[in-house]
């Protein structure tokens, strides 16, 4: 074990993570106090002490990996792997047909499982030096470097594939096979740390994710296949976004306030300094406000994205002049006071659990159209943006467009949040045909980016 330990120290050395003498030591004694042979355990005392920073962690995941796993350290404590004698072997008759130099031998070490001369000649500082400083080419070194490891790397691959061939009537075909796997393994390895270019954090790495990338990947997820903990997740992100959204907006208000010229207070002004503008003025025109009123679907997979577009509304309701929100199934209700009162994921609780809605319902958006109609129609006015999230799937009821139409007139703009595929708007019970033709605006809402863009042009 202590033989395995400083080995990998000597690889992380060469491959250049800094590891003191004292920080061996602690890892020592440390894994005295755990079970090594619990890998877990063991991973996580070498990272502990030998990774400082996250970047360092990352470049310790990498080699522990290659060392531990890609290139079977293992077999150097119990010698159980059946391959070893024949994988020396097959070095041993490759190393006697290739001129020998220090990059062969590097690939030879590399495949044999001691990865630390490969790892030396990767470093910058193992540049033969051949180019001129300052001259052209003085930034080639390494670049050259890499360059005459591939072409050995090809040439013992070349060897290798040779050696197996000859080797038909002395070795069986399942140690062959097996024997080309791992050779093939080790030489992936190869390569890939050949043309890995340095990165100031782990992109590449499933489980280093850059903020960005997390919101891309949670963004482009389908509302109806979240998980709970995804849920939990995507809050946290519609938090973060919303705060970002009210940044921005408090920075174009603030610009466009600025920006207008007053002509004629600075007309007037410049008089009392014959006739020179030394003092500017500007216009305060007051950013103008939506009203806001959503009509959201809550029927099936279509609550889970009107959730969410509720979720932002109300987040960013500073933003507008203000906020009515309708559920309905087969029948209208108004939660406005209980997303106003409650937080708001408390407030979708409650909507979920208190209001008189039949959730198990047949869709009627017809009939919801005639509720609304009867007794809200007047809170519409040119000032208002009239949101409604749904399918679209009336079971085959009347639609009752010409409502819809009627809504449209009566508001500055109607849109059309679809959370369904638009391949399927137009088939079955869907009566977005006739819906579309009332509309100023249809888009799909399927997933928090397609959200969060129709957010930004509402709300910017």
């Amino acid at each position: 074990m202590i033989n395995l330990l400083l080995k990998f120290v000597s690889v992380s050395r060469a491959a250049g993570l800094r590891i003191s003498t004292s920080e061996v030591l602690d890892s020592f004694h440390q894994l005295k106090l755990v079970d090594p042979l619990e890998e877990p355990q063991f991973a996580a005392v070498l990272r502990s002490n030998f990774a400082k920073s996250r970047r360092e962690q990352y470049h310790f995941n990498r080699l522990y990996h290659l060392f531990f796993h890609e290139l079977r350290q293992e077999s150097n404590i119990a010698y159980a792997d059946p391959l070893e004698n024949h994988l020396h072997k097959t070095l041993e008759d490759i190393s006697s047909e290739i001129p020998a130099d220090a990059a062969t031998q590097a690939v030879l070490d590399f495949l044999g499982g001691d990865p630390q001369s490969f790892f030396e000649r990767l470093q910058p500082e193992a540049s033969t030096g051949d180019y001129p400083r300052g001259g052209i080419g003085s930034g080639l070194g390494p670049m050259v470097q890499r360059l005459e490891l591939m072409l050995q790397i090809n040439a013992i691959d070349d060897a290798r594939n040779q050696f197996l061939i000859d080797q038909r009537g002395q070795m069986n075909w399942e140690t062959r096979r097996d024997l080309g796997a791992l050779f093939d393994s080790r030489l992936n390895s190869a390569r890939r740390l050949l043309t890995r270019q340095a990165q100031s954090f782990a992109e590449d790495d499933p489980a280093v994710q850059t903020r960005q990338r997390h919101l891309d990947q949670m963004g482009e997820i389908h509302f109806a296949s979240l998980s709970p903990k995804e849920v939990e997740g995507m809050r946290e992100i519609i938090e973060q976004l919303v705060r970002k959204l009210k940044d921005n907006a408090s920075r174009r208000y603030a610009v466009k306030k600025k920006g207008t010229l007053d002509i004629k207070k600075t007309l007037r002004r410049a008089a009392a300094y014959q006739g020179m503008p030394l003092e500017l003025f500007f216009r305060k025109r007051p950013p103008r406000k939506t009203k806001i009123v959503a009509l959201c679907d809550v029927s099936g997979s279509v609550w889970s994205a009107a959730r969410f577009m509720l979720n932002m509304l109300y987040s960013l309701q500073e933003c507008f002049t203000q906020v009515r929100s309708f559920i309905f199934v087969a029948g209208l209700e108004e939660v406005t006071e209980t997303f106003e009162d409650c937080e708001i994921n408390q407030a979708i609780e409650i909507v979920l659990r208190e209001t008189n809605i039949e959730y198990n319902a047949a869709t009627d958006y017809g009939l919801t159209l005639q509720q609304f109609k009867k007794h809200y129609l007047d809170i519409l006015n040119k000032k208002t943006t009239l949101i409604v999230i749904g399918d679209g799937r009336s079971n085959y009821g009347n639609p009752q467009a010409a409502i819809l139409e009627e809504m449209r007139d009566r508001v500055r703009r109607l849109i059309w949040l679809n959370p369904e595929t638009p391949t399927f708007w137009y088939t079955g019970d869907s009566e977005m045909r006739s819906y579309q033709t009332c509309c100023d605006e249809v888009r799909p809402c399927q997933n928090l980016n397609q959200l969060l863009e129709f957010v930004k042009s509402l709300v910017l």
